[in-house]
């Protein structure tokens, strides 16, 4: 078991990272061991309605890159160059053949693999911004199978370091590049958060 402490740790690495070592492919395997990890998270009405496409290979990596919005507060950046694209994706889907929604399957099963992927130094960026119906053709998914989720993954060419805002509601919370070139992440602090 792990401590507290130590889960802690394991959610303040567990950040958004959009720059990856593209010499540095991730196993099929390695991508199913991940997906695995959603079988054991709370589902909804237990109905379990949510399907991965694993995409490692390059051309099929190359097909999806083009249908991804990359990072809004970076409205000047279109995603990363080709050497520092991910080298794999997990993209989530509904079977729509089995409920019409997922209730809050996808953010729970999406936590789980990004927190698997980085006992592995494995990381990546959850992206909700894509066309869907470039996705699906790109992939050839059959129409039960709705993207509702694309996660990129891959090894870290980045620093993302946590920095707290000043605790105002008004801080500004948009994520940045420091002079370093470090991707600094603004969180606001607990003070904030619990409600008295």
């Amino acid at each position: 078991m792990i401590s507290f402490e130590q889960l802690r740790d394991h959610l303040m690495a567990n950040r958004s990272y959009r720059r990856f070592d593209h010499s540095r492919p991730i196993s099929p395997d390695i991508l199913s061991a991940l997906v695995e990890l959603t079988r054991y998270c709370p589902s909804g009405r237990n109905l379990q309605p949510l399907r991965y496409r694993i995409v490692w290979k390059d051309e099929e990596c190359d097909a999806i890159f083009p249908a991804l919005k990359w990072a809004g507060y970076y409205t000047d950046w279109d995603g990363p160059s080709p050497e520092e694209r991910p080298v794999a994706y997990l993209v989530q889907c509904l079977d729509a053949d089995l409920a019409a929604d997922c209730l809050c399957d996808d953010g729970l099963q999406l936590e789980a693999i990004t927190l698997g992927a980085a006992t592995r130094d494995i990381h990546g960026v959850i992206i909700k911004a894509f066309n869907p119906d470039m996705i699906a053709k790109a992939l050839n998914l059959p129409p039960r199978y709705k993207p509702r989720y694309v996660l990129a993954l891959g090894y870290p060419a980045e620093t993302v370091i946590i920095e707290d805002t000043d605790g105002s509601t008004s801080a500004d919370i948009r994520y940045h590049h420091d002079d370093l070139g470090r991707h600094v992440v603004p969180k606001r602090p607990l003070s904030e958060l619990i409600i008295s």
